[in-house]
């Protein structure tokens, strides 16, 4: 069988890690593509593959694309024969590579929620205001449309699927715990893009509970969390994409989503918005428009600088209650990821890492044939267990806590 060609949109440091990932896996792909607004970013992360070696005499191709453009980036996907479509920009190109993707046939995998410039956090599911549009259309054109393949969303959905799967037959709850135990030694940087980054805590905080949407404040509630590796840390009820695609799984299950934060992060973040200026909105200064986000944006580290710094550990994962034959019962699910093994392995630091291994293994999954269902579907609607094994073979291995102790899946 003819192997597909690939095509990365994107050039931050999640696809950084999806191009390093793609070269090591190559024998499952066909030709190798990678796009992005500035082609010379792209280029940049072409090199870092070449010098780790991971080459092995394949060429990854690169090309300017505006990824706003639905135009553009269905001539792109015929003009490279691509596939499969990795897209690792900005949330806010969703939109247009998926109807690219509809309007050529081929495959498409994000690894979080379409964001539209304009709007910060807005009524629940956030999925049905965007993607889920396109369910219809995706059937109808044969196409597999992969949403949230990153970790959370994404592997964190898969965890939730496999306790369905093999631990419950009646899930009560599902609490997603993030939290990076990690330090890049900056006074004050986000892990990934600062926009969106901040973006998702400015709004309303939606969790699932009762059957019904709950909102809170960010911040407003907390509770520790006493995890492998990373030990007790304090995270955060949080609004997060899984939550808007378990919550319609899972109808009668509570669904959390709890993130770590340090108390300096808090105090920075809310100095920032009480000024003001994680504000999405023009401000007149001295005549000039300015977007008051997009000038914190502007003066802070570039995420990708971060990673030569960085040390410590990552542990998400899934504490997922519930009853098999009447009997109530838990289990955690999760990984853990260290940075300084991820920036010596792919020259990114483990937020990036995390994030970007996933949706190769959904291309792969695709490739195979196993994930390729002709259709649009979120994680947990797919076989958990090939994912999470691909997984562990990719350098993500997936542990669980049971009744039978701290163990691999």
């Amino acid at each position: 069988m003819e192997k597909p060609n690939v095509l990365i949109i994107g050039a931050g440091g999640v696809a950084q890690v999806v191009a390093h990932k793609v070269a090591e896996w190559a024998d499952e792909f066909g030709d190798i593509h990678m796009a992005n607004r500035t082609q010379a970013k792209a280029d940049a992360i072409v090199d870092s593959v070449r010098d780790k070696g991971r080459a092995h005499g394949r060429t990854i191709t690169t090309h300017a694309l505006d990824g706003m453009d639905t135009g553009a980036v269905a001539e792109l996907i015929r003009r490279t024969g691509a596939r499969i479509v990795i897209n690792v920009g900005s949330p806010f190109i969703n939109m247009t590579v998926l109807q690219g993707c509809i309007e050529t046939g081929a495959a498409y995998i994000d690894t979080a929620i379409h964001e539209d410039p304009a709007k910060v956090c807005e009524t629940p599911p956030w999925y049905g205001n965007y993607e889920w549009k396109r369910r219809e259309a995706c059937a109808a054109a044969g196409v597999t449309a992969i949403l949230g393949a990153g970790f959370d969303p994404g592997v964190v959905n898969a965890y939730a699927r496999l306790a369905e799967d093999e631990y419950f037959d009646r899930i009560e709850s599902i609490d997603i715990v993030d939290i990076n135990a990690g330090s890049h030694g900056r006074y004050f940087a986000t892990n990934f893009d600062p926009e969106i980054n901040f973006r998702e805590f400015t709004g309303t905080v939606y969790s699932w509970q009762g059957g019904q949407w709950r909102e809170n404040e960010m911040f407003e509630v907390g509770r520790e969390w006493d995890l492998p590796v990373v030990g007790k840390q304090t995270a955060y009820l949080s609004g997060h994409d899984e939550v808007h695609s378990l919550s319609a799984r899972y109808r009668d299950a509570d669904v959390r989503f709890w993130m770590g934060f340090g108390a300096h992060y808090i105090n920075v973040f809310s100095v920032l918005k009480n000024l003001g200026l994680l504000s999405e909105h023009p401000v007149s200064v001295e005549g000039q428009q300015v977007v008051p986000l997009k000038l914190v944006k502007a003066v802070l580290p570039d995420p990708a600088t971060l990673a030569p710094d960085y040390t410590g550990k990552t542990c998400i994962g899934d504490l997922v209650k519930g009853t098999r034959d009447g009997k109530p019962g838990e289990v955690f699910i999760y990984n853990v990821a260290d940075h300084a093994e991820a920036f010596a392995e792919v020259g990114s630091q483990g937020i990036s890492y995390t994030a970007g291994v996933p949706p190769v293994a959904a291309a792969i999954l695709i490739a195979r044939g196993d994930w390729d269902v002709k259709r649009m579907a979120n994680v947990e609607d797919l076989p958990a267990r090939p994912f999470l094994e691909l997984l562990g073979d990719m350098g993500l291995p997936t542990r669980v806590i049971d009744a039978k102790g701290d163990r691999p899946i």
